[in-house]
């Protein structure tokens, strides 16, 4: 429940001051909307997202049911911290093939989270959830998410975009923000966004109260 809390919370501030990272680009002009504050809010709150799952797989994995489920609790979080090092570094960089990885990584911990679920057993009530909205994230994230950055990369090598030193970024991400209210600055943000601030954060609330049914071997 706490890092159900701390994720949703999250979530909230993050909603209220949505930020675009590597152009800088905000819709509330301040400096709690600033990319260095919103990455780490995200940071924390992605971070105790896969450690949900992580304790909600590894509880399921000690009542019987198997190695394989075992190995993905202990996989996922180690997972999302790599992917948390290269949001980071994309950020910082402005270098969007590091977003196409991170992106990667999270549809990479997804898919094993399906696989260790469907292992628990396919048809239960709980399971079933899981593996159908599972499915659909992984499908989202390497049927659009992962080509969305990785065509915004090559958009840039083809225009000679010079990318900023760790040094450079962090120094820029801490005082240089940009107010936008254009539609074309945001568009192709809407879908990620829309989905990460309400099923991202309803699926956290959930597994609350779904804990308690995992693990049955009924």
């Amino acid at each position: 429940m706490l890092l159900s809390a701390i994720y949703v919370a999250g979530c909230a501030f993050r909603s209220a001051l949505p930020v675009i990272d590597i152009p800088r680009l905000v819709l509330i002009d301040s400096r709690l909307s600033s990319v260095l504050v919103g990455r780490s809010v995200a940071t924390v709150a992605e971070l105790c997202f896969a450690a949900q799952w992580a304790l909600l797989l590894h509880r399921v994995a000690v009542s019987g049911h198997g190695p394989f489920v075992e190995a993905v609790s202990l996989a996922v979080v180690p997972l999302i911290v790599l992917a948390e090092g290269c949001s980071w570094y994309a950020v910082l960089t402005t270098e969007q093939r590091a977003h196409a990885v991170e992106n990667s990584l999270w549809g990479l911990s997804a898919a094993l989270i399906v696989a260790g679920v469907w292992m628990i057993g396919p048809l239960a009530a709980v399971s079933l959830p899981v593996i159908a909205g599972g499915a659909a994230y992984v499908a989202f994230i390497f049927g659009y998410d992962v080509p969305m950055y990785w065509s915004r990369w090559r958009a840039d090598q083809a225009s000679g975009r010079r990318y900023l030193s760790l040094t450079e970024g962090m120094a820029e991400v801490r005082r240089r923000w940009t107010v936008s209210y254009r539609w074309e600055d945001w568009r192709s943000e809407v879908a990620w966004m829309s989905l990460y601030f309400t099923f991202g954060v309803w699926s956290s609330i959930w597994l609350v109260y779904a804990s308690t049914g995992f693990g049955s071997k009924n």
